[in-house]
This record gives C-alpha cells, sequence and structure tokens, in this order.
C-alpha cells in the first residue's frame, strides 16, 4: 500500500476499511502528522489488494499496535534477511514522488497526495526520477490538432417569437 499510495507508514498502517468508499474508489484518512485530509482515488492494483484485507476496523491491525520507530526497525531487519540494504519504509514516499514524477502526473496532485505544501519539499523527494522529454514537435501536432477542432454552437430558433 505505501508503493500504491505514498502514505506515510503510520497513515497507511492505521487505515480502517471505514476510509474506503467503493463507489468512488477513494480511500479518505487524516493525516497524522497535519491532521489534513486526505482523499485519494485508487486503481485496480490497490483494489486487488484492499479486497484481501479485513471489510471492518483496521486494514492492518497487526501494524497498527506497533509504534513507527520499532515497525521501520522490523522492515529493516527483514530487508537485511534476504541481503537488502539501503531502503527504510520511508524510501516509498521517495518512489511514489519519482513515479509520479516519470509518469507525468501533475505536481499540485503529486504535492496532495504526499500531504506536501512546499514545491522545494517535494522536488526534494521526486529529484531522482528519471524523465523523458517528449519532443517538442509532439507538443506542436497537438496543438495544431487542437487549434483545427471544429466548434459546434447551439442555435436557437428566435423567430418562433
Amino acid at each position: 500500500m505505501l508503493w500504491h499510495l505514498g502514505g506515510a507508514q503510520t497513515d497507511i498502517a492505521n487505515l480502517k476499511a471505514e476510509d474506503i468508499d467503493w463507489k468512488d474508489r477513494t480511500i479518505a484518512y487524516r493525516r497524522r502528522k497535519t491532521g489534513a485530509m486526505s482523499l485519494l482515488a485508487f486503481g485496480d492494483d490497490v483494489a486487488a489488494i484492499l479486497k484481501t484485507l479485513p471489510t471492518s476496523g483496521l486494514l492492518f491491525p497487526a501494524l497498527a499496535r506497533i509504534h513507527e520507530r520499532h515497525r521501520a526497525k522490523m522492515f529493516i531487519k527483514r530487508l537485511n534477511t534476504v541481503g537488502i540494504s539501503g531502503v527504510s519504509l520511508h524510501s516509498y514516499r521517495y518512489a511514489w514522488a519519482e513515479r509520479a514524477k516519470s509518469a507525468g502526473y501533475p505536481e499540485r496532485f503529486a504535492m496532495q497526495a504526499l500531504g506536501q505544501s512546499s514545491k522545494a519539499v517535494h522536488r526534494a523527494y521526486a529529484k531522482k526520477a528519471q524523465v523523458v522529454v517528449p519532443p517538442l514537435e509532439d507538443y506542436e501536432k497537438r496543438k495544431e490538432q487542437a487549434a483545427v477542432r471544429p466548434q459546434v454552437f447551439m442555435v436557437t430558433d428566435v423567430s418562433r417569437n
């Protein structure tokens, strides 16, 4: 869920089934650090994960009971057992920001999703993103195509008055 939502580990660990709106496919929760509301739409990958979790109460009850410091240590210990180092639970937030930037996700949406109000902080999170700059000619062609679109006007019959 950290990979998909980019949320802080404590916020994600404390998600409840009641935070999910299946009709609108959104998750809404109050950020622990700032108290601000977070409202995130989710796609098929997240829906598949959510369907495997409890349908009421905490989605991750065991994780929610553990203090964030201990969750982080447990995660690092688990990674060490498989020979992975240099990764933390917070790395998922950086990865989410980098993925968003690489995909061309609008910065304002990424900042909202991560709960960041500072562009400088957000850009620091996304600084390692690999972005392939599209050809300028593609943008020029799109602009030309948009300029040639026929306009449809509604005409009312004024002779009936």
